[in-house]
């Protein structure tokens, strides 16, 4: 089995977040409390040796990468950044299915942005990036774009993010069990 470890860590809690709307590109800050769970995160990272650090370019994940300690060591990755809601931007699920009642992110995309299949692609360069790697990785991004990385991890497509649940403030660790991709830990909390 593999020692690496590609760590993937949601930033913490937006107040867009707090009210269920959808976050892409809206660059918006943490929380007071978001920003005191990130901290927490610090000394379980402290304890890992990274060989890559990447963090999408929105502040949320930047600031709860600095927080967490190694934002020292971050690249930004534009393939990190959350999916592209386009006409859905700063909306609820509830506003976008009172027009829309059937409508699921990871299998229908959104009007005037993404298509899973996007998203897909940008999150394959980012595993590509991970496993080029002989050590441990940090991933600091978003709640739809790191459940589609969880799914392209274990070869699911893209639209199988809809089966990964994902917390703001959490951590998952992606693994590999004989050589087969594999999900070690998947939206533990931060905070305990």
């Amino acid at each position: 089995m593999t020692k690496r470890l590609i760590y993937l860590i949601r930033h913490g809690e937006t107040e867009w977040a707090l009210n269920g709307r959808h976050t892409g590109s809206t660059d918006i800050p943490l929380t007071d409390n978001g920003r005191t769970v990130a901290r927490q995160l610090a000394p379980v990272l402290a304890k890992v040796s990274f060989d890559l650090v990447l963090s999408s370019p929105l502040q949320r994940a930047r600031e709860t990468c600095e927080l967490a300690g190694v934002g020292a060591q971050a690249q930004l990755d534009g393939d990190l950044v959350e999916w592209n809601y386009g006409a859905y931007e700063g909306l609820t699920p509830q506003q976008i299915r009172a027009g829309n009642p059937d409508w699921l992110v990871f299998r229908d995309g959104c009007p005037g942005g993404e298509s899973p299949e996007q998203i897909g692609a940008r999150v394959d360069r980012v595993i590509a990036r991970a496993r080029a790697c002989q050590g441990n990785v940090a991933l600091f991004a978003h709640g739809h774009c790191l459940r589609v990385l969880g799914a392209r991890w274990i070869g699911l497509p893209a639209s199988g993010g809809c089966h990964f649940l994902l917390d703001t403030a959490t951590l998952c660790v992606l693994s590999e069990y004989y050589g087969n991709p594999a999900i070690k830990y998947w939206n533990a909390p931060i905070a305990h």
